[in-house]
């Protein structure tokens, strides 16, 4: 694992091909109130470039052309809530998007343990600290411990994608997947507007 750390926005020099792994850490989990902090970034390659926001300072105009650019994906696990907090500190919606939490709810339904720790240790093998998951990210000094930890959100999506995908295709959802997927941006919204818990198609 190659982590690099890069202030307020990508260097030119670093690309992702057609799909990027993406995670954010923020001082929260309420996309209005808690300030984005952090954004990992992977092409799948064994490399993690994390994207370090100072508070106050939420210009990227490199790394929003990334999360724009329609010839892209953007992996996410949980993608509802990046895409939201991308949006909310730096005014842009991410697309397309494939979110490994929604493709795993669609084909792993005989549990309801979706989480990213969860799946690794099903499909990879692999696990997961969740260790630094609640520690302060706005800390102007970052500890490895909380680097490694935001590395390893963005290193083993894109392996997981190709397993869901299978299970997608086999039990006929990819398209079910993929409507899902285009939904993200008016669901992102309808959080940052008030309407986090409310289902505005019950009855």
């Amino acid at each position: 694992m190659t982590i690099t750390v890069h202030d307020g926005d990508l260097p030119a020099h670093v690309t992702f091909g057609n799909s990027v792994a993406v995670d954010c850490e923020t001082m929260g989990l309420k996309p209005v109130r808690d300030r984005l902090c952090l954004v990992q970034l992977s092409a799948g390659d064994g490399t993690a470039h994390l994207v370090r926001f100072r508070k106050g300072r939420h210009e990227a105009p490199r790394l929003s052309t990334l999360l724009s650019d329609p010839s892209t994906t953007k992996i996410f696990h949980f993608a509802r809530f990046d895409v939201a907090v991308l949006r909310a500190y730096l005014g842009v919606w991410t697309a397309p998007v494939y979110c490994t939490k929604i493709a795993s709810k669609l084909v792993r339904t005989y549990t309801d343990r979706h989480g990213l720790k969860d799946i690794c240790k099903e499909l990879l093998g692999i696990d997961l600290s969740k260790q630094q998951q609640s520690s302060d990210w706005g800390d102007e000094s970052l500890s490895e411990e909380q680097l490694a930890y935001a590395a390893s959100d963005v290193l083993h999506l894109h392996e997981i994608r190709k397993i869901l995908d299978t299970r997608l295709e086999r039990e006929e959802r990819t398209e079910l997947a993929r409507s899902c997927f285009g939904f993200l941006a008016a669901r992102a919204q309808l959080d940052l507007i008030g309407y986090g818990e409310e289902d505005i198609f019950s009855h």
